[in-house]
């Protein structure tokens, strides 16, 4: 179904309504591939519309043509499949919290979706749309990371798997291909025992990180066996602390280590500033969520 829409509605003061486009409702991914290759640069993809909406009404966006993925039920849903966790690019903020399956099997997913604005946002914002759009203060992008996550980019020629770290490229610059759409994320199933914590830092409800820190964490017989850390909003794109991770790998964690984890990590931020603060600011509550995201991780893995 495609329909024109004007888009002025009920005032006239230029940069608040978006220009005039032609709204498209595929009913299957198919025809949404189909639609996305015809009109090309030309069109924009609409999952929770929470993040191109506004930069549309502002004009940082004008799309000709606006494709709305709200119907095609394939991109829904929550499964655990060989070893996986399988989830759909249209499941929303408030269906990741409410799954039980996450719950049980990745509640690190949960505890950054509750973190993420607020309940009228996560009753319409999609897991995909955060991941797609690449802004550096969203806060699925570190998730994915920590949790070793891939995503499953389809197209006419097909599907392509592509890892979560290395898949965001700058501030909203992704990997993703002109004609792709990302359909699936997958992630491992974590080990049993894996800790884990998502420590965010805002100013308010509904407000994007000043810094966040997401991590997964196992322990074996008193050592860290594997660690994964990830920051939110400190740089162009949301950035693993690799030497941070090879630091505590095979030691005991302990304050030292963590103190010697958070340094690391603060060295690899390159945040601007903003109302959220200046860089030094930023980069010091990088270390600081870092620091308490370890020690909570520490706290709920098996020793």
């Amino acid at each position: 179904m495609t329909l024109p829409f004007a888009g002025a509605m009920t005032t006239k003061e230029a940069g608040v309504i978006p220009r005039p486009f032609e709204y498209h409702v595929p009913r299957s991914l198919p025809e949404a591939i189909a639609l996305l290759n015809q009109h090309g640069e030309g069109a924009k993809l609409l999952a929770g519309g929470h993040s191109l909406l506004p930069m549309m009404k502002l004009r940082f966006a004008e799309p000709e043509h606006l494709i709305d993925l709200g119907k095609l039920s394939e991109l829904k849903g929550i499964r655990e499949v060989d070893g996986e966790i399988r989830i759909g690019a249209m499941t929303t903020e408030n269906e990741l919290i409410w799954s039980e399956l996450l719950q049980t099997r990745c509640p690190l997913l949960v505890e950054g979706a509750r973190q993420i604005s607020d309940p009228q946002v996560r009753y319409r914002g999609t897991l995909g749309g955060d991941i797609s759009h690449g802004d550096p203060g969203n806060d699925h992008p570190a998730l994915m990371i920590a949790l070793d996550a891939a995503f499953v980019l389809a197209s006419e020629r097909g599907e392509r798997v592509v890892p979560a770290d290395g898949f965001f490229v700058g501030t909203y610059a992704t990997l993703l291909e002109p004609g792709e759409i990302l359909t699936e994320i997958r992630i491992p199933l974590p080990a049993p025992g894996t800790g884990y914590c998502y420590a965010k830092l805002k100013r308010k409800t509904g407000d994007f990180a000043t810094a966040a820190t997401a991590v997964t964490l196992r322990m074996n017989a008193g050592a860290v066996d594997d660690v994964r850390i990830a920051l939110t909003n400190v740089a162009e794109t949301a950035i693993r602390a690799t030497d941070a991770e090879q630091a505590l790998r095979g030691k005991p964690l302990d304050e030292a280590s963590i103190a010697e984890a958070a340094r690391l990590a603060m060295s690899i931020c390159a945040p601007v500033a903003d109302l959220r603060g200046d860089p030094e600011y930023k980069t010091a509550m990088a270390g600081e969520m870092t620091r308490r995201a370890l020690a909570s991780a520490y706290a709920r893995a098996a020793h």
